[in-house]
């Protein structure tokens, strides 16, 4: 889960025998915990239906708005669907996290953690 400005809000690593809106409960939880301000969620068709409807509703004051992609036959950025693909694109960037090497979720959590902590801190050192 990423902010407006494509900065980590929170991350769940699961096996890829789980689908996103299944495992998005954990994250849910987790970010809803650290980030109570937070008043609407965009997401992807993919997170779309009741059950997930439900589990964002348990979390509070959430809303869940998907974002749909436009049906044309050439490639058109859609602003709120590229936010989170512009973040995946920055921490391929780091080489350790362009292939899935590790052997354990938490491993990868750590390494995206880190990869994130670096481009922050890059941010907040850049001079103006």
């Amino acid at each position: 889960m990423v902010d407006t400005l494509g900065l980590m809000l929170g991350i769940v690593v699961h096996p890829a025998n789980v689908q996103d809106r299944d495992g998005a409960a954990a994250l849910l939880r987790r970010t809803r915990r650290a980030f109570p301000f937070i008043e609407v969620i965009f997401a992807d068709a993919g997170y779309q239906g009741p059950i997930m409807a439900a589990r964002v509703a348990k979390t509070g004051r959430w809303r869940l708005e998907i974002v749909k992609r436009h049906d044309v036959p050439r490639f058109e950025v859609v602003p709120k669907r590229w936010i989170v693909e512009r973040t995946l694109a920055w921490i391929s960037h780091f080489r350790r996290l362009t292939r899935d090497f590790e052997r354990y979720a938490r491993s990868v959590v750590a390494f995206i953690r880190l990869a994130m902590i670096r481009i922050m801190l890059r941010r907040l050192t850049r001079s103006a």
